[in-house]
């Protein structure tokens, strides 16, 4: 399966190329290798600037946009690292505001590959230790990174001491690798995923939340109180009210903030815990203002983009077209709620492995259609898998134009890699 982008740059293409060329040993789990790894780079994730630390289900990337924003809204220099990219592999690696030039990438995984290349590292190992690596050398005031799958075994899970962590929702993705038998670990779903998550908890490092089940709650306390971290969970710690604006309050004090521009209640949330956690810690200063102009500026593709006018919506007449990456349940809930009382085709793409009904069930009372269309380069769940209603279309474009001129909007929606395909097609590149 496909993980990576190709490269207008033979220098990078070249690395993508050993980088795709992985395999990672069967059943190998745990952070022996990056830490290795990490060490024969001289462990640059010791020498990052503060860094904000977001694990979750759904708004991971979200989040660690607004904290972005906000803290560039404060002329501070910042690094992130988020996760999958959509069309180059460089969005992974955001060096103090500008994406990773292609020069430095080939340098950097070039770097990377050789040090570790008798440890046998996976794609993700290698890609964590490239950004830290670029991280630690490029001068910045702060830096953001995304967990990627989970968070206890996670190759990002090496840092000690951020300046503030975060958990965003909880819901059951990634069964396969998350809810896998082990002893001593939780038995029960989301208790599993909410331990899974919890673990990036270490030290001192505060911790911020949203509100969860019992028990998720109980694994994500019991993961504060034996690290000594200090919790400030939403509902206890802080809280906010979405109306026209975001009310915030914690034990500082109160904050009115505008909503994003991000579309969706569940973004006015993810910027809401942005803001607590910048609150809650002490390594940098974001000033309320600061907050409010990150929060209406901020911008992260494939989340309920609606897209501009380009070579694939020409194909859908004079209508809107939305894109979301969305793929499990929540994701279904979240644009469920946004497109609510409104009709609309769904143009879907979903990968094998995921649930087909994560999305159309959530979306079926909104359903004028639904076209089911390949994810390139990956197995994909057939027309027939999202009900007997659903029409296979050889592609986006294909769909798009073979709906009826009714004038109702379209959502092209169930992977972020069909996200990646939609936004090359239309020459929306993520800058």
């Amino acid at each position: 399966m496909r993980d990576f982008a190709v490269s207008d740059s033979p220098e990078v293409q070249a690395q993508l190329d050993r980088l795709g060329a992985l395999t990672v040993p069967q059943g190998r789990l745990g952070l022996e290798t990056i830490r290795a790894l990490l060490e024969r780079l001289g462990d640059p994730h010791k020498r990052l600037p503060p860094v904000f630390h977001v694990a979750g289900t759904n708004g991971k990337g979200s989040t660690c946009t607004y904290l972005r924003y906000m803290l560039e809204a404060q002329s501070l220099k910042v690094h992130s690292a988020t996760k999958p990219h959509l069309v180059r592999y460089n969005e992974r690696i955001r060096l103090a505001g500008e994406l990773v030039s292609d020069a430095m990438l080939a340098d950097l995984l070039a770097e990377v590959l050789d040090a570790g290349e008798d440890l046998s590292p996976s794609f993700f190992e290698v890609t964590t230790a490239a950004i830290f690596l670029a991280f630690a050398r490029v001068p910045a005031d702060a830096c953001v990174i995304e967990v990627g799958l989970g968070g206890r075994l996670d190759a990002t899970n090496v840092i000690d001491n951020a300046a503030a962590l975060g958990i965003v929702t909880l819901g059951i993705d990634h069964e396969a690798f998350l809810l896998r038998p082990e002893p001593g670990v939780p038995q029960e779903p989301l208790a599993r995923i909410a331990f899974e998550k919890a673990g990036i908890v270490r030290g001192p490092s505060p911790l911020c939340t949203l509100s969860y089940p019992e028990a998720a709650r109980l694994e994500i306390e019991r993961a504060a109180l034996n690290a000594g971290a200090p919790l400030h969970m939403r509902g206890t710690g802080w809280d906010a009210s979405v109306t026209e604006v975001i009310d915030y309050s914690d034990r500082f004090g109160a904050l009115t903030l505008p909503l994003p521009s991000l579309p969706g209640r569940h973004q006015a949330e993810n910027a809401a815990l942005a803001v607590a956690m910048l609150r809650h810690q002490d390594r940098v200063t974001v000033s309320p203002e600061a907050m409010a102009q990150g929060i209406r500026a901020a911008r992260w593709p494939a989340r309920l983009q609606h897209l501009s006018a380009g070579p694939l919506v020409a194909h859908a007449g004079n209508r809107e077209v939305w894109l979301d990456g969305g793929h499990n349940p929540d994701a279904g809930l979240a644009i469920a709620r946004h497109f609510a009382g409104q009709r609309l085709h769904l143009v879907i793409g979903m990968l094998a492995n995921k649930d087909p009904r994560a999305l159309t069930g959530p979306l079926e009372a909104s359903l004028a259609s639904l076209s089911a269309v390949p994810v390139p380069g990956h197995d994909m769940h057939e027309a027939r898998d999202f009900g007997p209603d659903a029409i296979a279309a050889p592609s986006v474009e294909a769909a798009l134009a073979a709906l009826p001129d009714d004038g109702l909007p379209v959502l092209i929606a169930g992977s972020l890699y069909l996200s990646g395909e939609v936004l090359r097609a239309n020459d929306e590149i993520p800058d």
